[in-house]
């Protein structure tokens, strides 16, 4: 029997510069559609498993574009509220070298910000469902949409539903203090919570000893935060995102996925970077196929390290890659040769 996953949050219109273009130099913006659990559910379609979006659109023409566009890649839009006055954007600009990227969003009053307890069935979106997931994004766009996810989590247990959560702190959206104090109950006996050792940090507060003068992406620091994270709020497993970010252009990436035990999954120098956004995001959904499946965990760590990898080759919010492709880089097969 195929695995259904479903995904609650955000999806938004990304505009951005041609190539590496910069907001002044531009005359027109490409636009494509994104958002962390939408990114998500995106990979997690194309690997086979039966996924499902919950939010809100707008019943205009620019929300049946973002609505056709999930149906297009396999994603049930069956529990997608038709409501509100209009689609989130977000503004992206593509760093390069010693330049970061830029986002800036213009999400406020977006139909999924508006969304009210209530509005959302979950006893019906969530029927048949193996696994949900949130990020921290969802709850930052207001008191009632943390309220929704409270709501959505209630039922997630009560049915048995395996869960996560990606951190995800966005400073732009609220502060460290709100965030800490809506995501604690929110976090509390996840089956995963996925982390990078700075949004531990501002979140809650966890952050390995001597952090800022020593390397914050070591396997020690990670190690570290995972098992505080686990100690403190008895979640059953810890995924941790390692970055090393010499520019731009140019990271290192690994991963750790945590039970009590560390998996470390092995490293990827990626350069150049093609799109650096939704690598977290492939990550989750890579961890999430893994766990469905019931593989151990270092196979689920290599397979989501490998994803978010890849992810880092395509434009665009979603991750187009197919399940062979993360497979054969997980076992190794990395030089880029042309597939004839």
């Amino acid at each position: 029997m195929k695995k259904r996953a479903a995904g609650f949050g955000e999806l938004m219109l990304r505009l951005a510069p041609e190539g590496y273009l910069r907001f002044q130099q531009t005359d027109t913006f490409e636009a494509v559609y994104g958002g962390a659990e939408a990114n998500v559910c995106a990979a997690l379609a194309q690997f086979g498993v039966e996924t499902r979006f919950i939010t809100a659109l707008p019943a205009h023409a620019i929300g049946q574009a973002a609505f056709d566009r999930l149906r297009a890649i396999g994603i049930d839009t069956d529990f997608i509220l038709r409501q509100g006055p209009r689609l989130g954007i977000y503004f992206a600009e593509r760093g390069a070298a010693q330049r970061p990227g830029k986002v800036i969003y213009d999400r406020a009053g977006s139909s999924i910000a508006l969304i009210e307890p209530g509005d959302i069935d979950w006893e019906a979106a969530l029927d048949g469902v193996d696994w949900f997931h949130f990020t921290g994004i969802t709850p930052a766009l207001g008191d009632n949409v943390a309220q929704c996810c409270r709501d959505a989590l209630k039922v997630v247990r009560a049915k048995g539903i395996r869960a996560s959560c990606d951190l995800n702190y966005r400073r732009n959206l609220w502060s460290e203090e709100k965030a800490r104090e809506v995501m604690t109950d929110l976090v509390e006996g996840l089956d995963i919570c996925m982390v990078n050792e700075g949004a531990c940090k501002d979140v809650f507060g966890i952050s390995a000893p001597d952090a800022a003068a020593n390397d914050r992406q070591s396997a020690e620091a990670s190690l570290y935060v995972a098992e505080e994270m686990r100690k403190r709020f008895g979640i059953r497993e810890i995924g941790v995102t390692i970055r090393r970010s010499y520019s731009a252009s140019d990271n290192e990436w690994s991963a750790m996925l945590y039970d009590g035990e560390p998996h470390f999954s092995r490293t990827y120098r990626m350069q150049p970077i093609i799109e650096r956004i939704g690598g977290g995001d492939a990550f989750d959904a890579g961890l999430i196929y893994g766990e469905l499946n019931g593989w151990d965990k270092q196979d689920c760590v290599e397979f989501a390290a490998a994803a978010a990898a890849l992810k880092h080759t395509v434009e665009g919010d979603f991750s187009v890659t197919t399940l062979d492709e993360v497979k054969a880089l997980m076992a190794g097969e990395g030089s880029g040769m042309i597939q004839r």
